[in-house]
């Protein structure tokens, strides 16, 4: 496994290997590997000749109030793991290779954002637009890979690729969970013990939400009280309880296609989020 650290170096490599026929599977991240990035190389691996994967803590990304300071990281640690999974490359640039200067130019994300982590978090967004944007535009893949543990990222990235026409598959990835069902996540080293405990009660109340969907009830606000009542047994603060239509995150009259049942969770060191994307259908929501 070859570690690149500067864009020049990134681009050429890039364009040498697409003019050689290769495909270029690309997937970022902001480091901490667990099996849930694993995963996603896994699959690049299948559909790709080369796996691109990105280490970048992006400052754009996180509140004045938020943990970019106290984010884990250990390059080492992501080396091995990425080099054992197979990587081909490992993109690792600093803050000032990425942003070398002030911005000329500012992208905004104007749909998708208005709900879930985006209405707690704003210009979180806007933020990652930025640095997936660069780094699409550095790394040059033919697909990107993200896991549906952001499902609102994932909806995000792809109305970006979209609006700008960028040359890219955008490829979402299953949420990776640990055998009691809590999602993968860099954030989960932040729980006390009885946290942890307590936080197996997310997926448990998408688990029935997706379950009471699937048995017909058609009211979302008893789904959410459904699920209040499984997050209410955690000592963590409510942060959301939202069902949406999926992947444009609107309220929704009718349950049809694609609906995301998602939740977030703030206990005393971190902010857990979960989501279950489930589809139905077409069946008028009771009031």
């Amino acid at each position: 496994m070859r570690i690149i650290t500067t864009i020049n170096e990134m681009q050429t490599f890039s364009k040498k290997t697409l003019r050689s026929g290769k495909t270029i599977g690309f997937v970022p991240t902001m480091g901490y590997l667990h099996e849930g990035h694993m995963s996603l190389v896994e699959e690049a691996l299948k559909q790709n000749d080369c796996v691109i994967m990105s280490i970048f803590v992006n400052p754009l990304q996180f509140g004045p109030n938020e943990d970019f300071d106290r984010y884990p990281r250990d390059l080492k640690r992501d080396e091995e793991l990425a080099k054992q999974a197979g990587v081909d490359i490992l993109f690792y640039p600093n803050v000032k290779e990425m942003y070398p200067k002030e911005r000329t130019t500012r992208l905004t994300v104007q749909e998708r954002v208005d709900t879930l982590c985006g209405e707690s978090r704003p210009g979180h967004f806007d933020g990652v637009a930025t640095v997936v944007m660069k780094l699409l535009q550095i790394v040059l893949p033919d697909r990107a890979y993200f896991g549906m543990k952001d499902a609102q990222q994932v909806a995000v990235i792809k109305g970006l690729v979209e609006d700008f026409n960028v040359p890219v598959e955008i490829v979402p990835c299953p949420i990776i969970r640990e055998e009691d069902g809590l999602a993968k996540s860099s954030r989960n080293v932040y729980l006390t013990p009885t946290e942890r405990e307590e936080a197996i009660q997310l997926s448990r109340s998408l688990d029935a939400a997706a379950n009471a969907i699937e048995r017909g009830e058609t009211n979302p606000v008893r789904i959410k009280e459904l699920i209040i009542s499984y997050l209410n047994q955690t000592s963590g603060v409510i942060d959301y309880v939202e069902v949406l239509s999926y992947p444009a995150l609107e309220a929704i009259d009718v349950m049809k296609e694609n609906i995301i049942v998602a939740v977030a969770v703030q206990f005393t060191a971190a902010r857990l989020i979960d989501n279950k994307v489930t589809t139905r259908s077409e069946i008028a929501i009771g009031v």
